[in-house]
Formats: structure tokens, C-alpha cells, sequence
């Protein structure tokens, strides 16, 4: 008998990922597994957009909160976490959603990654030997997502350790997953965008960022969210509070049309509006429960 499949939403921030798996995971017995690189530390929820406690009444969800903003996490981390939580959930009979918008963290899971351990030092004195520039080419060339913090040296050198790596043990999905992607209108994408950054300033964005600060400071890793960073801005007095919603929304949409570039490399996502993409995945849900 086939294990139960593997539900995987994806899609850029702000396209409903998180409302989809909520609502497969209510209708099929499902549980929900963020894949959100900024999701994992304790803390971090105004900034990385967590659904509130109402709204994950009656769905368990995994992958938040995981460690202290300080702490090291990487995607081997993660495939590490999911996979175990994969299968607890079908253990239980349950259906595993794993939804959220960092490619690398549901690419390590569906393709199966392999991490080798982390090259020596002398490697790593290679690398920060290079130019900014010649780094940003080979991650463009090795389809490495690069950092926020583009231009610091050390964030690039980062990624390209913990993901440029990293190899595929399979070149197509595991075959029990189903994997569907978000696929929405880029003015529609812009208007949740802008909601939803309203939404974030007016939920006790900078509150929460400040008091981060406060026991991890600026540089942070958790703090490199674009929310927190345009807040930083502000409370330096660079920018008013709402040239700091408008950074924060261009930043938003700027990352959107990254995560769509890293999901769409392929050819295993099955791009569908919001609606239809509900329909898509109860089907399938459906059929299997009618064998």
C-alpha cells in the first residue's frame, strides 16, 4: 500500500499558501508543515507572517519556533525536521501539507538533498577571496537563491556553503507528492502585498521588532526579514513610518518574484489559481480515499 501522499503548496509571500493548507488540512485530516526560513525562531511572528492561534485552531502545525533568533539553521536542518514530521503525521493516519515560499527548504525535502558536511576553512578563505560581483554570478549560474543582505560578503559565502552543495538525489519529485503552486495575477499579488504589509505595521510590527533587538540585536539573522529591516531604518530615523510600510512592500515584492523564479525553474508544479488549486488537491485527496 502507498504511503499517504504529500501535499506541497508553494508560491511567492502573500499568495494564500498558508489559507490552502489550513483549509485541506480542516477537510482531509491534515496537519501543516511551514516551510518559512524565517518561521523557525522563536518570536519572530508579526515579521514572518504566522498564522495567529484562531487560525490554527484545530490543525496542528510544525516548523515554528524552532530555535532562539541567534541559533544556526540550515536547510539540511530542516529536511531533517520535515522528514521526521512526514512521517509521525502518516503514522497517525494524517495527511503532511508542507506549505511555504523557501524554495531551498521544500526542494531539499521533495528532491530528496543530499548535504555533504561543510567544506574546510581553507575552502571557505577561497571563496571570501572573491569579488561581491563574481559571487552573485556563481550563485546565479548554480541557481543558489542569494541573501537578502546581498552585499554583505559573509551572507553570500553563507548561502553558497549551505546550499550551492547541496545535490539532488533525484531529479523528479518523490512520487508521493503532489506539488501545486500559487499562480497569481501580478497586480493581484501586489494588492495582498500591500494588505498585507498594513496589516503587519498595524499588528505591533515595530514593537516586536524592537524587542527583539533588544535581546539579539540588528544583525541577527532572524532579523534580516525585510520588516525588520526597513523598521531598523525607521528607528535610526532614516525614514518616516510610512516610507518604511513602502520599502517594505517594494522588498516584499521584490523577494515574491525571486520565489517565483526559484519555483518555476522546474517542471514538477502544477500552477493554478487559488481556487482551482483546491479543487486540484481534493480531488486527488478524494480519489485516494476512494479506493
Amino acid at each position: 500500500m502507498e504511503p499517504i501522499p504529500l501535499i506541497v503548496i508553494v508560491g511567492p509571500t502573500a499568495s494564500g499558501k498558508t489559507d490552502l493548507a489550513i483549509r485541506i488540512a480542516k477537510q482531509y485530516n491534515g496537519e501543516v508543515i511551514s516551510a518559512d526560513s524565517r518561521a523557525i525562531y522563536k518570536g519572530v511572528d508579526i515579521g514572518a507572517a504566522k498564522p495567529s492561534v484562531d487560525e490554527r485552531q484545530n490543525v496542528p502545525h510544525w516548523g515554528f519556533d524552532l530555535v532562539e533568533p541567534g541559533e544556526r539553521f540550515t536547510a539540511a536542518d530542516f529536511q531533517q525536521y520535515a522528514n521526521c514530521k512526514i512521517a509521525e503525521i502518516r503514522a497517525r493516519g494524517h495527511v503532511p501539507i508542507l506549505a511555504g515560499g523557501t524554495g531551498l527548504y521544500v526542494d531539499a525535502v521533495i528532491f530528496n538533498y543530499n548535504f555533504p558536511p561543510e567544506p574546510p576553512t581553507s575552502e571557505r578563505a577561497k571563496w571570501e577571496g572573491m569579488d561581491i560581483g563574481a559571487l552573485h554570478e556563481y550563485c546565479v549560474k548554480n541557481n543558489i537563491h542569494i541573501p537578502e543582505n546581498k552585499h554583505n560578503k559573509r551572507y553570500v559565502v553563507n548561502a553558497i556553503f549551505r546550499n550551492g552543495y547541496a545535490l539532488k538525489k533525484s531529479v523528479v519529485p518523490d512520487k508521493n507528492s503532489i506539488v501545486v503552486g500559487i499562480a497569481t495575477e501580478r497586480h493581484a499579488l501586489h494588492d495582498r502585498i500591500t494588505q498585507r504589509a498594513e496589516q503587519i505595521f498595524q499588528g505591533g510590527a515595530v514593537d516586536e521588532a524592537l524587542r527583539l533587538a533588544r535581546h539579539y540585536g540588528w544583525e541577527s539573522e532572524a532579523m534580516k526579514a525585510n520588516v525588520y529591516r526597513v523598521i531598523h531604518e525607521y528607528v535610526k530615523g532614516v525614514v518616516s513610518i510610512e516610507q518604511a510600510k513602502e520599502l517594505f512592500i517594494n522588498r516584499d515584492w521584490q523577494l515574491a518574484k525571486r520565489q517565483m523564479t526559484w519555483f518555476r525553474r522546474g517542471e514538477h508544479v502544477m500552477w493554478l489559481d487559488i481556487g482551482s488549486a483546491y479543487t486540484y488537491i481534493a480531488h486527488a485527496l478524494d480519489k485516494l480515499n476512494n479506493l
